[in-house]
């Protein structure tokens, strides 16, 4: 038996979330691999709407196992809030297990985050000020806490000593701050944390696999904001990619099955960044509205354009992608002409991929192809979409060399149509 993957192609915000929900029947364990709470993972289903942050979104599905990999940075009191608004639903929740390895976010992560982001001025990377870039920082520069450490006699001491680094550093910068308060909703959250399992999970996940559970790992943010192939300095601080994978859980390259690649039909970008294909114009307008492209997590504008195929060429490559699912075609309904980026004007120069020199040189060139009229929302079966539709998704395939086996056609579970 070997491990699926699911992530995100373009600069995250693709719709995983969904997709896992509604592949979640096929798998005995839904594994997060990366990132932490600065995932907004949107779940729809029987007239509920709900945001996953740090918790797989398998949660949903009784007798399916949830795991948070050691690659997972977790912060307990966004933690807490998000187990307290799952009970909150009244709906079964299925077995949540937690590696001892995943590193904790400190409340002075969180504050070097916003000191920091704070000093950049307009240079800010975009941070989602959730602490995760100063957590990851002392993952690999081997001073950080993991959930294992909680259960140590020493605990508060080791606690105190990378708290004290931090306040040495915070005094660097132009930053007033009460730790205080922080503080003592973080300790508390700690029991929450405490009163689930905490595992093993390389061995369990090796175990798994040997007995031939079905495991599907969930990626978070998106190919492009990865820490060594997105567009650098605006990226996330962990490995997006399908090795993401292999680091976060303990899973062996061999041992990758299946790789889905999620798109949206256009682009979108919260935050700082290139963004080659951008709108400016009312058409930008119109996806952005409905769309509804807002942060699920921190609630800003996500920025929007065409798709970009040479970005998504490079995604599909550096991740193995074996299937695409392309999110969000309604929204491409009512426009006439739909355009797509099929090469950059570098220096003069017409390429047809993603280069290093990822910035406002690039200048996108496009492909006209024909919008439909049709509202997709209510369809039930792609053959009843319009010809420019499935021309559209052809065409996709055909650049992009890879199938599209999954096109959604609005963000409820039951909006999901298969090819």
């Amino acid at each position: 038996m070997k491990a699926d993957v699911l992530l995100g192609l373009q600069w995250g915000d693709e719709g995983k979330g969904k997709i896992v929900d509604v592949l979640t029947s096929k798998y005995d364990i839904i594994a997060r691999f990366q990132g932490g709470p600065n995932a907004g993972h949107t779940l729809e289903f029987n007239g509920i709407k709900h945001v996953l942050h740090t918790i797989p979104s398998g949660i949903f599905h009784p007798g399916v196992i949830n795991l948070i990999g050691n690659g997972v940075v977790i912060d307990p009191v966004i933690f807490e809030r998000e187990i307290i608004d799952i009970k909150a639903l009244n709906i079964p929740m299925s077995e949540l297990l937690i590696s001892k390895k995943a590193h904790l976010i400190l409340p002075t992560h969180k504050l070097l985050d916003a000191a920091s982001e704070k000093a950049k001025g307009k240079e800010k990377i975009g941070s989602t000020l959730k602490g995760i870039g100063p957590t990851y920082m002392d993952k690999t520069g081997r001073n950080g806490l993991r959930v294992g450490d909680i259960s140590a006699i020493d605990f508060k001491k080791r606690y105190e000593k990378l708290k004290q680094k931090h306040i040495q550093l915070l005094n660097f910068f132009d930053f007033e701050y009460e730790l205080e308060k922080l503080e003592k909703a973080w300790f508390d959250s700690l029991e929450t944390l405490k009163s689930f399992a905490h595992i093993e999970s390389e061995h369990y996940i090796h175990n798994a696999l040997k007995n031939n559970k079905k495991i599907l790992a969930e990626g978070a943010q998106g190919a492009l904001l990865d820490i060594d192939f997105g567009s650098y300095p605006f990226v996330t601080s962990s490995n997006t990619i399908t090795a993401g994978a292999c680091t976060g859980l303990g899973i062996a390259p061999n041992k990758i099955g299946e790789v889905f690649g999620i798109f949206k039909a256009y682009c979108t970008r919260v935050g700082s960044g290139p963004f080659p294909s951008e709108l400016f114009d009312k058409v930008g307008d119109q996806l952005a509205k409905v769309g509804n492209e807002f942060g699920s997590t921190t609630g800003r504008a996500r920025r929007c354009g065409w798709i970009d195929i040479p970005a998504l060429k490079y995604a599909i490559n550096i991740n193995g992608v074996t299937q695409l699912m392309m999110m969000k075609a309604d929204v491409l309904s009512g426009i006439d002409t739909i355009k797509a980026c099929t090469h950059y004007e570098l220096n003069g120069v017409k390429i047809d991929y993603l280069p290093f020199e990822d910035n406002e040189d690039l200048i996108p060139i496009y492909k006209d192809l024909k919008g439909w009229k049709m509202d997709l929302m209510q369809l039930k079966n792609l053959s009843l979409a319009p010809k420019e539709v499935h021309e559209y998704i052809s065409w996709l395939e055909e650049v992009l060399e890879t199938p599209i086996t999954i096109v959604s056609v609005g963000p409820d579970r039951n909006q999901t149509l298969y090819r």
